[in-house]
């Protein structure tokens, strides 16, 4: 709503609008009555304003650095030599993927590879890529079965 094109205003608002804007400060003088009322009226500080941010920051980066170093240094990482204790592990044909333990796969005394083909709708889950065209096809594996027909680890040797 534009005020200025009303004709039911009060004339005193407008005597006054029209003398507020004959006022002129001389340069300068709002930059001084702001400089007194800081010196008057300091800003407060919080406890935390006073303790210096450069050592602060410095030992924050400091210990974030360890950290970063500790966990790069203690992260697991994949056994390349196709030992079971690896979730994802490398042999002379490709990669194991895990499907159990590493503890249960470790403890299996003797298991056995079978050559087999997955539906490609179950391998979804591990990544594979999944597309309506392709839905119903299966994909060739080799699966650790143990003993009791668990399957352990799971290798794809060929998806189409």
């Amino acid at each position: 709503m534009d005020i200025r094109n009303t004709t039911d205003r009060d004339p005193l608002f407008d005597a006054l609008r029209a003398e507020v804007g004959r006022l002129d400060a001389p340069r300068g003088v709002e930059k001084e009555l702001l400089q007194a009322f800081a010196k008057l009226h300091p800003p407060k500080r919080r406890w935390y304003h006073g303790l210096a941010v450069r050592p602060v920051a410095l030992a924050g980066c400091v210990v974030a650095g360890a950290l970063v170093l500790a966990f790069a240094v203690r992260a697991p990482h994949p056994v390349e030599d196709g030992r079971a204790g690896a979730l994802v592990a490398l042999d002379g044909n490709g990669v194991f993927i895990a499907l159990d333990s590493a503890e249960r796969i470790a403890a299996e005394p003797a298991p056995r590879m079978v050559a087999t083909d997955v539906p490609r709708t179950s391998l979804a889950a591990l990544g594979v890529p999944l597309t309506p065209e392709n839905a119903g096809d299966s994909v060739r594996a080799e699966m650790l079965v143990a003993a009791d027909g668990q399957p352990l680890a799971l290798r794809l040797s060929a998806i189409q």
